[in-house]
């Protein structure tokens, strides 16, 4: 029987951070799309036009891309690009899980449209390849703040970025001007 380091963190205990996790980027990502959703909103009454988003759609949004991050990271995606300096870290991981959303949403289309009794032959030529850039967009920029506290919390420990955050410092913590 193989000894198991007593270190090693257990099911219970790997779920309930992925959980963890999943939350935090759900959270950040629901708090971005609701306001770009109500931004939206306004705009368009602004020119008489109603507007169709709102925050249910930019929330369910939020978990699927959330869940789409984990599964990258479970897949190690991008994980090749964590030795090299901290920005190209980010820009990278952000591109490639922006790629992926893309695909994902491209994949989305095509189902909706195939569900929606579109021939298969025509449903690519019918997607707003506009619209998926331009959401692709907004979600790369959206990525680069979110895998930066990513990445830095992965090189400098979470115990020390939740520090820096949220415990009050002395004058012992401040560099010297």
């Amino acid at each position: 029987m193989p000894n198991k380091d007593p270190a090693a963190p257990t099911f219970k205990q790997k779920a309930a951070r992925e959980f963890k996790e999943y939350l935090w980027i759900t959270f950040y990502l629901a708090l971005l799309f609701c306001a770009l959703a109500t931004y939206t909103m306004l705009v368009l009454r602004k020119f008489d036009v109603s507007g169709y988003l709102n925050d249910a759609f930019a929330l369910i949004n939020a978990l699927i891309i959330a869940k789409i991050i984990l599964i990258g990271r479970m897949a190690r995606l991008g994980s090749r690009a964590e030795t090299r300096p901290l920005y190209q870290s980010v820009l990278y991981k952000s591109v490639v899980y922006g790629l992926l959303v893309f695909a994902f949403h491209l994949v989305e289309e095509f189902v909706k449209r195939l569900i929606h009794g579109e021939p298969r032959g025509t449903v690519f030529y019918s997607i707003d390849l506009n619209d998926l850039a331009s959401r692709s967009i907004v979600i790369f920029l959206a990525f680069i703040p979110l895998f930066a506290f990513m990445e830095l919390r992965r090189i400098i420990g979470e115990e020390e970025l939740h520090a820096l955050f949220f415990h009050h410092r002395t004058e012992d913590n401040h560099p010297p001007n």
